[in-house]
């Protein structure tokens, strides 16, 4: 029985001499894979709806396994990300950590409007690695933590200043700096920032424009948090690395 699902491409593999195995995040049902017969010829109708990040909709046959995809239509194909290396890679990393954070079969649509959100605003030219950070931040409680922002990770207190603690998993005081020797100094406004991209609703986003000095806290801060808490290591990071090294 086919079904018709709206989804975002994450990925998309060669299978045997003319198909493809893609990978589907769908509003519908979260993460799927589907083979798309034919979709390597240059003229098949599939060609252009397996490309990744490409947005649509797919008539899929749902089974227990790969399901097979009849047909595509694109919404949006992010053509502005594709032509441009540095927003590749961004949006390769966004895609291969909403990859590798969800497992097959599990509905999530704030999930896939967070993720859509993020591409579009990418493809509109809003800062990168701004939108990096909101994508990494909200998708740690997926990951199974949920940074401290809010208070103080040791005493609860909510009056700053405040550093940041990657022990502690949050922010901390300063009457708590104690508790970890390594503990970050960042500026204020980070931590508002912190604090900002974990609950605020992605579709209210505005133009956001932040100083370098605070990109690079923000970074630390964030990753900081990855290497500790989620064990994941995501090749299309040090892609990214490298591309800024360069620039």
């Amino acid at each position: 029985m086919f079904q018709k699902i709206e989804g975002i491409v994450l990925r998309s593999m060669d299978y045997g001499e003319a198909n493809k195995i893609i990978t589907i995040f769908s509003r519908e049902f979260g993460k799927i894979g589907a083979v798309a017969r034919g979709a390597k010829k240059p003229k098949s109708r599939l060609a252009p709806v397996s490309q990744p990040f490409t947005y649509g909709y797919f008539l899929v046959s749902i089974s227990s396994g790969l399901g097979t995809i009849q047909q595509g239509e694109i919404i949006e194909s992010f053509r502005g990300i594709k032509e441009d290396i540095f927003l590749t890679a961004y949006a390769s990393y966004i895609i291969e950590l909403l990859d590798k954070g969800t497992e097959e079969r599990e509905r999530n649509p704030f999930l896939f409007e967070l993720v859509y959100e993020i591409l579009k605003h990418l493809a509109e030219g809003e800062e990168p690695q701004v939108l990096k950070n909101i994508f990494e931040i909200k998708m740690l409680p997926v990951l199974g933590f949920r940074p401290i922002v809010d208070q103080c990770a040791v005493c609860g207190n909510r009056e700053g200043p405040f550093a940041f603690s990657i022990k502690e998993g949050g922010i901390i005081c300063d009457k708590c700096l104690h508790t970890d020797p390594h503990h970050l100094k960042v500026s204020q406004p980070v931590v508002k920032l912190l604090r900002l991209f974990y609950h605020f609703d992605i579709k209210r986003l505005g133009k956001i424009r932040v100083k370098e000095s605070t990109k690079a806290q923000l970074e630390s801060c964030i990753f900081g948090l990855y290497e500790e808490y989620t064990g994941l290591y995501l090749k299309s990071k040090k892609f990214i690395d490298q591309l800024e090294r360069l620039k």
